[in-house]
This record gives C-alpha cells, sequence and structure tokens, in this order.
C-alpha cells in the first residue's frame, strides 16, 4: 500500500508497532503532530483535496476506550486498532464523523485496548460479543500492521465470547490458519458489482469478497453477510436480483448453509454531498429529494414508504433466491 507521508504522535514511536510502522515506512516523509485527532495542515485543506488526503497514514495512541452497547450482531462496539479508511465509499459514514479527515489513523497501544477487552469480556456474568471493526477495516488495515494476526490467537486463548468486524476487501489468507477456536465472527459486505465499482471507490470486487468469505468459512470461522448499505438508485430491483443471484451461484454450499444476513439502508449526509461534488465532480449524487427525507444532524434517510417498499422485495428475493438464510435485521 502506498502513502505519500506519515503523520505521527512522537510517544507512539515508543510502542512495538510504532517502531515497526517506523521502519516499515522509512522512505517517507515523517511529519510529528501533537494529536491525531487535529491536524491543522489537514482541517484546512478543501474537499476537492479528499482523494490526496487519503494518501496519508496517520500513527497515533488511542486516548478514549468507550464501549457502545449495540443489539445486533454485537453487544458492544468497541474502539479498537484504527479508524478511517483508504477507500473512498462515497457514502462512508466515518466521513460523518469526520469529514474530509476521514484518512487511516492507526493506534498503536493495541496490547492496552485487548488486555482491557478481554477483561471486560472475564468480567460479564453472559458471553459478550464485541464488535471491533466499526471505524475502520480491520483486513485493509492488517495488511499494513498485522494487527489481526496479534489479535485473533490471543483472544482465542485468553478471551471469552466472540469478537466480529466486517470488510469490504479479499486480503484474509494470512488469517486463514490462525487458531480462532470459533471465537471470530467474520462478516463480508456485499453490493451489487455496478455500485461497488462507481461507488465503493477502492474495495475488493464482488467476485473477491465472495471468494473471501468461502475462505474464512472453510477455515472454520462462523460467517455472515452484509447487504449494506442498499442504495435506492435507479435499476436498483434489478441490481440486487442479480446480487442474489451471483451469491447463490458463488457462494460454497457450506457457507449458504451456516450464514446470516444483515441488510442496512444507506444514510446520506450534507457532508457527503459536499465533499463529493468537490471530490468526485463525475459520480453519481446519491441524494433523492423525493426518496429521502432529513434524520437530524444534517443526515438523509430513505422516506418510511420506501423504506417498506425496498424491505418487502428485499425479503421476497432472499427468500426467493437463497432460501431460508437468516435475516437478523434490516435497519
Amino acid at each position: 500500500m502506498k502513502f505519500d507521508a506519515v503523520y505521527y504522535e512522537k510517544d507512539s514511536l515508543s510502542y512495538t508497532l510504532g517502531k515497526q510502522l517506523q521502519e516499515q515506512f522509512a522512505d517517507l516523509p515523517w511529519v510529528p503532530v501533537e494529536s491525531h485527532n487535529s491536524i491543522k495542515e489537514m482541517q484546512e485543506k478543501e474537499n476537492a483535496e479528499f482523494g490526496k488526503m487519503k494518501r496519508n497514514l496517520i500513527i497515533g495512541i488511542r486516548k478514549t476506550h468507550r464501549y457502545t452497547e449495540n443489539h445486533k450482531v454485537s453487544d458492544y462496539l468497541v474502539p479498537y486498532t484504527s479508524s478511517g479508511c483508504t477507500a473512498m465509499c462515497l457514502y462512508c459514514y466515518l466521513v460523518c464523523n469526520y469529514n474530509k479527515c476521514a484518512y487511516l489513523r492507526l493506534f498503536v497501544n493495541r496490547e492496552q485496548m485487548l488486555d482491557r477487552l478481554i477483561k471486560k469480556g472475564k468480567n460479564s456474568e453472559n458471553s459478550l460479543t464485541f464488535e471491533i471493526g466499526s471505524n475502520s477495516d480491520l483486513v485493509l488495515e492488517n495488511i499494513i500492521t498485522g494487527n489481526l494476526l496479534y489479535t485473533i490467537p490471543r483472544f482465542a486463548e485468553e478471551g471469552t465470547g466472540c469478537l466480529t468486524f466486517p470488510t469490504k476487501f479479499h486480503m484474509v489468507d494470512s488469517l486463514l490458519d490462525l487458531d480462532h477456536r470459533g471465537k471470530v465472527i467474520f462478516r463480508m459486505s456485499v453490493n451489487p458489482q455496478p455500485l461497488i465499482s462507481r461507488i465503493e471507490l477502492g474495495t475488493s470486487s464482488l467476485q473477491k469478497r465472495m471468494e473471501a468469505v468461502n475462505s474464512m468459512c472453510e477455515a472454520g470461522y462462523p460467517c455472515g453477510l452484509l447487504i449494506a448499505p442498499v442504495m435506492l438508485v435507479e435499476g436498483w430491483q434489478a441490481m440486487y436480483t442479480k446480487l442474489l443471484e451471483q451469491l447463490r451461484e458463488g457462494l460454497t454450499a457450506k457457507t449458504q448453509k451456516q450464514m446470516f444476513l444483515e441488510i442496512i439502508m444507506m444514510t446520506y449526509s450534507y457532508v457527503h454531498r459536499a465533499i463529493n461534488s468537490e471530490a468526485f465532480p463525475n459520480a453519481p449524487d446519491l441524494y433523492d429529494s423525493q426518496l429521502m427525507t432529513g434524520r437530524g444532524r444534517g443526515r438523509y434517510c430513505y422516506r418510511p414508504e420506501a423504506r417498506a417498499e425496498a424491505e418487502k422485495f428485499l425479503r421476497s428475493e432472499i427468500k426467493r433466491i437463497l432460501g431460508d438464510v437468516k435475516i437478523l435485521y434490516i435497519s
């Protein structure tokens, strides 16, 4: 993975991972910053430079560790080893939090974070599932840091409950032989290939994503699929029908037998529109005034009647094409 420069908190270089990254990217300019969370040079850039900003790597120490309750696949959303991403999905929810500064940040204090997570699980009366990939794509991050190679075996040996993370990337070969003991739930995000090509910029193809989830299932990981986010653009019904048909043909019988589905409707925002119009002037506009309504804080979601129509269609097509696969939720 190629970057133009590294911005780093000086204290991050006292950690094992910080030293590893310093050696790994020794040929790049290294720019010291006071805080990974507030880089004035980046904040002052124009929206049009969003794509170029993604070519910078930020290295710091994660200082906030607040767990957020979640009642879907996991019990808690857990801040973990990265935030942001190098990909440029035009709807990325991280843009709502970080604006144009949604570049990849790596946090070097992984031992501290995993210690805390393992302790939280052991102190609970119930078996907990922790979502560790809600702020970034850990499969992408792993090819830089190897953090999943550290996290999965250690949690398998010391942790209770489960870890889970979603991805839009296919680079899972290094995970296949890890001792995971069934404690890591792997979830692959999928969308129709035309939308991946036009909207999910810089991510893996649908074919490679299917191959990856097949491999992870074969390696014994519990696996699920996210059809997410569902985008109600022109021709969406035909595209999602074709997606389901491709899943039927491309996923192994083993994957289809044990997988579950999550379905998430797209949320968009004023911030997305502002950045996308300047950084990607030729990209499609995902805002639809006829189908969308305000959701507060400058966000848009699909109107209830549009969501109801989409849910009815998707449930019917999933049943027809994939059979009795379990749908955990549609949100």
